[in-house]
């Protein structure tokens, strides 16, 4: 073999061993790779703002003893009463609600924003960013004020209207002052309402039939009908009905009927307004501890023992409903519409 011809061979082996030397690399490389790829399939996924929580978790809490039960001390108040007079004083969600912006730039206007139901939904949805118009009877000045204060320490947009929504003027008045403070309305609440317990129909004069009519029933049409023109599409309506719409109490004759109406009124215009992109629902409490109980929605007896029969053995709190209100007028809840959603502590029926 000649010179040549052997630096020929022994380039080919040079050649040769760095062909190899590469195929080894090649493969060290493919199998980190598939070890790197077989990780992420086992490793979560999280967005790059995403860390793991570190902080300590939410404990746990029985719902049967969270909140006061009966039997409660015997307390009444003029109609149409005060959260702030009842003992135990109601749990509006003051202190407990957390928002986490799911109403951010939402302009809500809530009938009966006082107190009750209807302050636990102003108070959360402030906290979820929205901006807030409350309406309530005059004589309620004392609760409104707190409510008002409280969605402003928000740094929301707090509106105040007093009035009587027995008067039609009244109602679309209280629309037309909404829109106007809020610059918009997407989120009504039809919440107040009348209640007072009568043993027997024989005891309701047609004046109180007509004040619970007036102010249930007549008072969400004349309103709804008054905001529905500035109503766009994604904006919704809330009615606050009861488990008293489908199993009425004997002392309830008028008052019952009138939640069988609004259950009914969330289910037709559901269907009325789909098509226009705006959604109704309902909210269907049992025994909620509120100032309608101490001024004439339930006999003394009843109150001392309210909300002892259900399975919680216990009365709800409105607090216990906001989140309720917030989920329903959220962008999330968008194939939600002509539903009820009970909250009666085992009992009764949505």
């Amino acid at each position: 073999m000649t010179k040549a011809e052997i630096n020929g061979t022994e380039g080919s082996q040079e050649v040769l061993s760095e062909t190899a030397d590469q195929a080894i690399s090649r493969r060290k490389a493919i199998g980190g790779l598939g070890a790197g790829l077989a990780a992420a399939m086992v490793a979560p996924v999280l967005p790059a703002s995403a860390a793991p929580y570190a902080g300590a978790p939410d404990k746990l809490e029985d719902p049967t003893t969270k909140y006061p039960r009966p039997p409660f001390k015997e307390q009444s108040q003029p109609w149409p009463g005060l959260g702030s007079k009842m003992d135990p004083r109601p749990d509006h969600g003051e202190k407990s609600y957390k928002g986490s912006g799911r109403l951010n730039g939402r302009k809500a206007l809530i009938t009966g924003g006082d107190s009750g139901i209807g302050r636990a939904a102003a108070i959360a949805y402030a906290r979820e960013g929205a901006d807030v118009a409350i309406n309530y009877h005059p004589l309620e000045e004392e609760d409104a004020k707190e409510v008002i204060a409280l969605i402003k320490a928000e740094g929301r947009k707090a509106v105040a209207i007093p009035g009587d929504l027995r008067e039609e003027a009244f109602c679309k008045r209280l629309v037309a002052e909404a829109i106007q403070a809020l610059g918009g309305l997407d989120i009504l609440i039809s919440n107040a309402a009348h209640q007072q317990t009568k043993a027997s129909i024989l005891d309701i004069s047609t004046e109180d039939f007509d004040a619970t009519m007036k102010t249930n029933i007549y008072a969400p049409f004349w309103i709804i009908k008054a905001a529905l023109p500035s109503l766009k599409p994604g904006s919704c309506i809330i009615g606050t009905t009861s488990v008293q719409a489908t199993d009425p109490s004997p002392d309830l004759y008028d008052y019952a009927q009138t939640k069988a109406a609004t259950t009914s009124f969330v289910r037709s215009l559901a269907k009325q307004l789909a098509p226009k992109g705006i959604r109704v629902n309902g909210v269907a409490p049992g025994p909620i501890w509120t100032p309608l109980q101490v001024s004439g929605g339930a006999t003394m007896e009843k109150l001392k023992q309210f909300g002892g029969d259900t399975p919680m053995a216990r009365p709800g709190q409105p607090a216990e409903l906001a989140s309720i209100f917030v989920q329903l007028a959220a962008s999330d809840a968008s194939y939600s519409t002509g539903q009820v959603y009970g909250a009666a502590g085992g009992s009764g029926q949505p």
